[in-house]
């Protein structure tokens, strides 16, 4: 039996998949990266060999993500590619009629736009915080609140607290307004979510029309307050696919199978 490796290395994740013939995953790892690109990846496939169907071997190997070149050749990698092509091969494999991928991540986020299974147009914001995941973690933190908490935490709440969030430190000092008024950290976390979704689609999505069907992949899809806060947005369903932390490896194994 024939696998297809998939590696996708980021500022805050490893992520590793085996795909089999028909693209099903056979395995997955989410690790972090802790500025040790080399060693993520390096325990990353001891971990993921130990994961693997006895039996198989691995036949072809794609890297993709920030450090994707060195990872190539730390792999032997047969295919090296970007992430959006490998986000947006990752989101037509799990439905061929998407149109519009929102992916966020720890410290970047993407927006991609597919019309007939072809890449049309897509954004990066690799340089404000307050696009990506590590607004949320910022906050987490000063709230005393963890990350893994937020989702239930938003979920909960009645009326969401508007809070500014073109910048994390405007979004600090208006969360500490809120919160002395007496607003509770339900309707805050709720706010924050909000607020991430706003400056997400304002600064990657402005002058483009997004269509259903929509996915939304990428670590922070894991906060299930930031797929309601997404569906309140665009007033329409969001889909958050079953690897959705994975969803770049998935799309470079892909490319490496085929």
């Amino acid at each position: 039996m024939t696998g297809y490796l998939g590696i996708d290395v980021g500022s805050i994740s490893t992520n590793l998949v085996v795909l089999g013939d028909t693209g099903e995953v056979l395995a997955k790892n989410y690790l972090r990266t802790r500025g040790q690109p080399i060693q993520a990846v390096q325990q990353g496939l001891k971990d993921i060999q130990e994961a693997l169907p006895p039996g198989l071997t691995i036949g072809r190997v794609g890297t993709t993500g920030s450090g994707r070149f060195i990872t190539g050749i730390l792999a032997g990698a047969d295919v090296i590619k970007n992430e959006i092509t490998a986000h947006a091969l990752a989101a037509i494999h799990h439905d061929p009629q998407v149109q519009t991928v929102l992916e966020i991540g720890g410290q970047d986020s993407k927006g991609i736009v597919i019309r007939n299974g072809t890449v049309v147009d897509f954004d990066m914001n690799t340089v404000c915080a307050a696009g990506t995941g590590s607004f949320l973690d910022q906050q987490a933190f000063r709230l005393g609140i963890p990350i893994e908490d937020f989702g239930p935490l938003a979920l909960q709440s009645k009326k969401p607290t508007k809070i500014a969030g073109r910048c994390t430190v405007f979004a600090e000092s208006d969360m500490i307004h809120k919160q002395q008024m007496g607003h509770t950290r339900e309707d805050i976390v709720a706010g924050l979510c909000q607020a991430l979704v706003r400056n997400y689609l304002n600064n990657l999505f402005k002058g483009k029309e997004i269509r259903e069907p929509i996915l939304f992949q990428g670590g922070v899809a894991a906060n299930q307050g930031m797929a309601r806060a997404f569906e309140q947005a665009l007033r329409c369903p969001v889909i958050v696919p079953p690897h959705y932390e994975v969803m770049g490896a998935i799309g470079i194994a892909l490319l490496a199978r085929d």
